[in-house]
């Protein structure tokens, strides 16, 4: 039976925290049970229907790379996006005083083709991205207390890393995506505190802590999800160098990305509701800025990180819903202060006093560093866990005034020019889950119900590695 105008206003207002897994008959407060909520298409106009060959879910690095590079394919795309822009994690920040742009998100991308020519077909330039800031000084903190750490200097590296890339070297499907053997590995399951000393890796730990940060507590990870995020194609950019944009503006693709798709990019849009079973063709019930809209697509790619309160409004069915029920997640934030009172060439790294490998306990602030413009200091925080933007941004302003008490750094009270939350991060599973083959049934949801995957859940947090992952799955999605 088809809705009235009212029950699709009270739909469009429906919370979007509350789930709606109608297949399962887990409708949430305040949200209407599935078959209810798309019965209502009989309801909306035919200017309200847009027919696509494929719906993208997320308008994050991968889904606007497949939504570009399906369209080039010749096939017709809509992307669902909450935000009012494209590009997810990569966020660029320009200085209303001084016009300069700092990137507060992804900052560099590896040397690879597929980079190159993604970059190339928007006319946006690279160059080789430099890490050396002539006339920096480094102050080594415990943020805990505001105090430098005593006797600490950073470990050279060099030769734990050539021990690092033998030991994955052993596992090169990792740089691909999740096609894990089955059994798995027994060294991929120990938590990676285990296996650096199993292997004497402990000179190597700092650099991957620095290097992956949003994974949360590193030595508790399982070392799977370390090699995942610090690979050999990671290994082989420290030698050749990564790129970065030679305008330094990570933004500018997306933005020109979405000049190009137009009214196919729905930003500030949101799924209310999905039905995968119609005929043909799923139907995607979405909240946009000018009213409800149905898409209907022969195809979905779900590009969002798949947890359950994540997916409010889909269809799922009880293997997927069993599946993505299992993921937990790390958090990351990334911002940057104005009036620090950190003068413009220091950066202030958390360092633990006394902790092993002289990690710093998280939750809590990686480093205040430098950004570029006279005044502005970047700030990554980092969390094993969800917290709310108002608890880290009160433990980072808490932080700079215990550097002041202790007479570390003469510092100020700080305000946030901006603030990012990139959460939630790291998506993993435990490890039983992992070797019971969580990943191999993650693996056949491809295809599953007319939706395909991509994104970090399916591979890893890194762009150009996810390109490729994509960029394989296109001829599936556009078969």
């Amino acid at each position: 039976m088809g809705l009235t105008r009212k029950d699709v206003l009270k739909l469009a207002g429906a919370s979007a925290g509350a789930a709606a897994v109608g297949r399962l008959g887990l409708a949430g407060a305040g949200a209407l049970p599935q078959p209810e909520a798309m019965a209502q298409a009989s309801v909306l106009g035919s200017d309200s229907i847009i027919t696509r060959d494929v719906a993208v879910i997320g308008g994050g690095a991968t889904g606007t790379y497949a939504a570009i590079r399906l369209r080039d394919m010749g096939k017709s795309v809509a992307v669902i996006e909450t935000a009012d822009r494209l590009g997810g994690h990569t966020h660029t920040y320009t200085d209303p005083a001084t016009g300069g742009k700092v990137d507060i998100g992804v900052i560099v991308w590896h040397e690879l083709p597929i980079v190159r020519d993604w970059f190339a077909r928007f006319d946006v330039p690279l160059e080789k991205a430099s890490f050396d800031s002539p006339g920096m000084v480094s102050k080594y903190v415990d943020y805990r207390t505001g105090k430098e750490v005593t006797g600490y200097t950073p470990s050279d590296p060099s030769a734990a890393l050539g021990a690092y890339a033998a030991q994955l070297a052993q596992y090169p499907y990792l740089e691909a995506g999740f096609d894990l053997p089955n059994p798995v590995p027994p060294d991929l399951l120990l938590p990676f505190g285990d296996f650096v000393k199993k292997y004497d890796l402990g000179a190597v730990v700092g650099t991957i802590f620095n290097f992956g940060q949003g994974l949360g507590d590193l030595l508790r990870q399982p070392t799977l999800y370390v090699f995942k995020n610090f690979g050999l194609d990671i290994l082989r950019n420290l030698q050749v160098g990564f790129l970065t944009t030679a305008r330094h503006n990570n933004s500018e693709l997306y933005e020109k990305a979405r000049a190009e798709l137009g009214a196919d990019a729905l930003l500030r849009s949101r799924v209310v509701a999905t039905d995968r079973d119609a005929a043909g063709y799923a139907n995607i019930l979405v909240q946009t800025p000018s009213g409800l809209k149905i898409i209907r697509a022969k195809k979905l790619v779900v590009t969002i990180p798949p947890k359950l309160d994540n997916l409010f409004g889909f269809d799922l069915d009880a293997t997927e819903a069993g599946l993505f029920a299992q993921f937990g997640n790390s958090a990351y934030y990334t911002g940057l202060l104005r009036n620090t009172g950190i003068p413009d060439n220091m950066a202030v790294t958390n360092i633990g006093q006394g902790t092993a490998y002289n990690l710093p306990s998280l939750p809590g602030v990686y480093s205040i560093s430098p950004s570029g413009i006279p005044g502005l200091h970047q700030v990554k925080y980092g969390s094993p866990y969800q917290l709310s933007e108002t608890s880290v941004k009160a433990d980072i302003l808490a932080g700079v005034k215990r550097l002041r008490t202790a007479g570390t750094v003469d510092t100020r009270t700080p305000e946030f020019a901006v603030f990012s939350s990139h959460s939630p991060f790291e998506l993993t599973v435990p490890t039983g889950a992992i070797k019971s083959g969580f990943y191999k049934k993650l693996g056949a949801l491809q295809g599953r119900n007319r939706t395909f995957y991509t994104g970090a859940a399916f591979h890893t947090h890194d762009s150009s590695l996810l390109w490729q992952f994509t960029e394989a799955l296109l001829p599936r999605i556009a078969a």
